[in-house]
């Protein structure tokens, strides 16, 4: 029944995100920013130790306050609603439409051949400075950040969710995984922004976390691209990346990403420089066309099949333990 019961709640939140996304500076996100400012503020003195407990209150609290209420809903209560409760968190935790929004902006503005608004709508959504880039630097800029927010708004988030709803932990995941992010991410852009001093040790802390947190959904995710793009490429970058000295997860996506599509990427650039073996080329490592505009609609089926294939999955688990 628990298997049944995530693979309904996947369904009715992908639905539910589809039909009504959440919009940006919602009640719930605030909430969430408001916790993460407490828990820095209260226990950030910049030592390890209390970066680590900044860390465990601020994602671990709402991750066990939000199991808890699932096994009260089902005790008290019964199935239905603790499967509503599950729905509802995951629905909250995922972001389909928050980054789908920008993309689209910004797919619109490149296709009509309005660069300056493109970088205006990219330095909006990402903080950065885009005023240099040349009109297929920002294509190639959009689909790495593209690929990064489905894999962490999307396929992370269900990777988790999936696995500890097993567990029957319920929505636990989703809270974990989605916090993880957030606070690895917000603390680092506070600290440098100015607006609200954080530690060090905060910071690393928090980045190491992700970095553990993010390991096996990546790896998904890139299966998840490999199957449903150009297997063998997205594998032979995953497997060059991986071998390259300071590899991580994100770049770990983006190399398979670049495969997966058969475009070359600035961000992997060092991947296919680095490579000593003779090799590369003979693959066509270093031969993949740089990333135009058409490539912006093969992401989007490359996203759209990964989502498809998953829930076909998770939907085949469910009826494979329902018949056993």
């Amino acid at each position: 029944m628990i298997q049944g019961m995530s693979f309904i709640s996947v369904l009715f939140a992908l639905l539910l995100e589809q039909v009504r996304p959440m919009g940006r500076g919602n009640a719930i996100h605030a909430a969430a920013r408001s916790w993460v400012r407490f828990c820095s503020r209260t226990l950030d003195a910049g030592k390890p130790l209390h970066g680590w407990l900044a860390w465990s209150l601020a994602v671990l609290g709402p991750s066990v306050l939000a199991v808890l209420i699932y096994g009260a809903l089902d005790f008290w209560v019964g199935w239905p609603l603790s499967l509503l409760w599950s729905a509802l968190v995951l629905y909250a935790s995922l972001g389909f439409r928050q980054f789908s929004f920008h993309f689209t902006a910004i797919r619109n503005a490149l296709a009509n051949d309005d660069d300056t608004l493109a970088r205006t709508l990219l330095a909006q959504w990402q903080h950065i400075d885009t005023q240099t880039w040349s009109h297929n630097e920002m294509i190639g800029r959009v689909i790495e950040l593209s690929a990064l927010a489905a894999h962490r708004h999307v396929f992370g988030v269900l990777a988790w969710f999936s696995v500890l709803a097993a567990l029957g932990l319920g929505p636990t995941g989703a809270v974990l995984y989605r916090l993880a992010e957030f606070v690895a991410r917000y603390w680092q852009h506070k600290s440098q922004a100015l607006q609200q001093p954080v530690s060090q040790a905060l910071q690393s802390n928090a980045q190491a976390a992700w970095q553990w947190i993010d390991t096996v959904p990546a790896r998904l995710t890139v299966l998840g691209f490999a199957v449903v793009g150009n297997f063998e490429e997205a594998i032979d970058g995953w497997r060059r990346y991986a071998a390259q000295p300071g590899a991580n997860n994100d770049g770990l996506l983006l190399a398979a990403t670049s495969g997966a599509i058969n475009i070359q990427l600035a961000a992997v650039n060092v991947v296919s420089s680095a490579a000593t073996d003779g090799s590369a080329s003979a693959h066509g490592f270093n031969l993949r066309p740089p990333p135009e505009l058409a490539h912006l609609a093969i992401l989007v089926g490359l996203v759209w099949r990964a989502v498809v294939m998953w829930v076909v999955l998770l939907a085949l688990l469910t009826l494979a333990r329902l018949i056993a």
